[in-house]
């Protein structure tokens, strides 16, 4: 295995003690701030020095040696807190008065303390007569791209990957997000328009971790892939069921429990991160 150690300098007397507790067989300094270990093995003595890598804002990752990212067909995106910055349905309760309301529940949700469903309904009940206008300017004014987010993306489909946004969010901010930054395909919950107005519900079946999973596996099925083929990037307990049909499960910036499940974690840098795994 490679280990990939990035996002910044990285202490000697760290190195040193890396490089003995994996028993890698060279050390390959590739700039910006990326160090790759070739040969290394995922020991118990690497596991503590867990604590010192992420002490230093240092992200880590094994990665199979010679592994390239034309070697996948297919990664799929989370979008809130995942591909952008924000959780729409918080700033959309802000125009509503009911953020700190709305943002409690989001975050029990994503710790995996409340069924998504469940949660989305709650979520969305409290929304129930805001001025749709309002969905216009979340993404014009609030709406950013993750760090690194454009430069993965561009990455992955320069090596011939198709690409998907598969979110428990809402279809008006997927679609534009589909359109302007060229992902091939798209799949999220329709918010239900009346009058004007949101009424506090969704278009048809709602769109939970078990969907998201379904999805990625009929496009899976679809472009004629493997498992070990599909990269999914998430952050919260909704996408779990998502990463564990993937080959490779990457949490970013993500709570807990989900960066436990993960293949990777990318905690300290940007999404473009996932690029300098790969050969």
């Amino acid at each position: 295995m490679n280990l990939i150690i990035q996002g910044g300098a990285l202490p000697t007397f760290l190195l040193e003690r890396l490089v003995a507790a994996t028993g890698a067989r060279a050390v390959e300094p590739r700039p910006p701030q990326v160090v790759r270990l070739t040969g290394a093995s995922r020991t118990a003595e690497f596991e503590a020095l867990i604590p010192l890598i992420e002490a230093e804002n240092l992200d880590w990752a094994f990665v199979q040696e010679g592994k390239k990212l034309s070697d996948f067909g297919l990664i799929c995106f989370d979008m809130d807190s995942t591909l952008i910055t924000i959780e729409c349905i918080d700033e959309l309760a802000d125009f509503a008065g009911k953020k700190a309301e709305v943002s409690a529940v989001t975050e029990a949700a994503m710790r995996g303390e409340i069924d998504y469903r469940e949660s989305l309904r709650r979520r969305l009940a409290l929304l129930a007569g805001l001025d749709a206008r309002v969905l216009a300017r979340v993404f014009g004014e609030r709406l950013l791209l993750s760090m690194g987010a454009r430069e993965l993306l561009e990455g992955c489909q320069a090596a011939g990957l198709r690409t998907a946004i598969l979110s428990g969010g809402f279809t008006y901010f997927t679609e534009r997000l589909r359109i302007e930054l060229g992902f091939d395909f798209a799949t999220s919950n329709e918010l239900e328009i009346s009058g004007g107005k949101l009424t506090g519900r969704v278009v048809g079946d709602i769109v939970d971790a078990a969907a998201k999973a379904h999805h990625l596996c009929r496009l899976r099925d679809e472009l004629g892939l493997r498992k070990e083929q599909v990269i999914a990037v998430g952050d919260g307990a909704n996408d779990l069921m998502m990463m564990a049909e993937s080959g490779l499960s990457v949490a970013f910036q993500a709570k807990p429990a989900t960066r436990a499940k993960a293949d990777v974690a990318i905690s300290f840098g940007g999404l473009d991160s996932l690029l300098n795994l790969f050969d």
